[in-house]
């Protein structure tokens, strides 16, 4: 099946653009003969602008956050006219020393006197956000200045001749959204025994930044033929929360995840009697051995609460353990390290990072012992089948079936036309699933 790709839609969100009018001075048409920063862009009157300062008449430097480094030790080291205090008392509530981490970048941009004066600052607070700092005026001011993103929606066809992964990365699509249909489709379809037949079209949203650089992608709808069976992804909104829906209203979503890792390993299964490779005796293994490499993210396959965690001397490790409900608990052992911010006691999502695949404890590599605990007693988690989410509600049933053939249509005319325009609602890159 001959691959479909075009890009459907663009939309771009001016994200808290502010004028640099004020700022920093006026600016002076024409270069003063130095060049411009990469970041910087030309506008019509040739002026270049960092962000949005002028900076005709200033030399722009980048700098990186070292490990060790904080905010008053960076300031102390610019010799600011201004004083460091001034700066840490004007970012106070935009700028967390906290969140300064290793690796984001910082400017300085200082004036091309013969003695430089620190004019303007600017850090960055994540790929989107930045604080720019003004030290021109009578007094220090700081804003949040935030980078336009731009929206593209997409929509592939293709036939699935290897894996999933490789289908993606073949014909140059971004290999993350065979992940994100892994997970959409986890309990419908064997992801593990794809056959040549089957095939799929999604519709889906990558977001950019500085108009090429990927930030997001997500699905918005999807279809997959899977040894004949057609699987279909709808996206809708009850009680908050968006998830996915087949064409009958029933959540895709269920109460566990298929597994706590994305790409692993099966090394070892659920048993009675295996021989442990580090006691050299055979001994009972209740649980699932996923190898992968160290620092890989382990997520909790279900809502719950943390109820232990630490290390296990009788051989897990560092280990994790989730109560889910009345009935089940999991536990994951082995981890590199935990998730920041857990602690016992702490409720966690489905899908949220507790840990990292490591080799703590009794192991020979990096894997996690995975384990399903049923009214206390071990059982095996590749043979349970978790309950699903709740379906759609009987008095949204209508709103879903205008949902599902706004999307069914959108599907369909997406194969056979290459030119069809298709709108996007909202901030998040994904069409309403909700009707009014």
């Amino acid at each position: 099946m001959k691959k479909k790709r075009f890009v459907c839609g663009c939309l771009a969100v001016a994200c808290g653009m502010l004028a640099a009018a004020g700022w920093i001075g006026s600016c002076r048409s024409g270069k003063s003969g130095a060049e411009a920063p990469p970041e910087a862009v030309e506008r019509a009157d040739s002026s270049a602008y960092f962000y949005d300062i002028c900076v005709d008449s200033l030399e722009v430097a980048e700098h990186r956050i070292r490990r060790g480094d904080n905010l008053s030790l960076i300031l102390s080291g610019l010799k600011l006219a201004s004083g460091s205090a001034a700066v840490l008392q004007a970012v106070d509530t935009l700028l967390s020393p906290g969140k300064l981490y290793e690796g984001l970048s910082y400017h300085v941009l200082t004036t091309r006197d013969s003695v430089p004066q620190v004019a303007c600052l600017v850090f960055a607070r994540s790929r989107t956000e930045h604080v720019i700092v003004d030290l021109t005026g009578d007094s220090v001011r700081a804003r949040l200045y935030r980078k336009a993103i731009r929206k593209e929606q997409r929509f592939v066809e293709e036939s699935v001749h290897s894996s999933l992964w490789q289908v993606m990365k073949t014909q140059g699509i971004d290999p993350i959204l065979a992940l994100h249909l892994s997970d959409i489709f986890a309990w419908q379809i064997d992801f593990f025994d794809l056959q040549p037949t089957d095939s799929f079209r999604v519709l889906y949203t990558e977001s950019f930044i500085d108009d090429t650089v990927s930030l997001k992608l997500s699905v918005d709808a999807a279809l997959f033929i899977h040894q004949g069976r057609t699987c279909m992804a709808i996206p809708f909104t009850q009680d908050s929360l968006p998830e996915f829906f087949d064409a009958e209203g029933q959540s895709l979503r269920r109460a566990f995840l298929k597994a706590p890792l994305d790409f692993f390993r099966i090394t070892s299964r659920f048993t009675n009697s295996r021989f442990h490779p580090v006691l050299k005796y055979y001994r009972a293994h209740h649980g699932v051995d996923y190898a992968a490499p160290t620092g890989t993210p382990v997520k909790a396959v279900g809502d719950g609460k943390v109820i232990a965690m630490g290390f296990q001397k009788g051989g897990g490790g560092n280990y994790v353990k989730i109560q889910h409900n009345s009935i089940y608990a999991t536990s994951y052992m082995h981890l590199h390290g935990f998730a920041g911010g857990l602690s016992v006691g702490r409720h966690v999502r489905q899908g949220e990072v507790i840990g990292y695949v490591g080799s703590t404890g009794l192991s020979t590599g990096p894997h996690l012992d995975f384990r399903v605990y049923r009214n206390g007693i071990p059982v095996n988690p590749l043979d349970m089948e978790s309950p699903p989410a709740f379906p759609v509600r009987a008095e949204l049933r209508d709103s879903f079936e205008r949902v599902k053939q706004r999307f069914l249509q959108q599907l369909n005319e997406s194969k056979h036309n290459d030119s069809l325009l298709i709108k996007i609602n909202g901030n998040e890159g994904t069409m309403s699933s909700s009707e009014g």
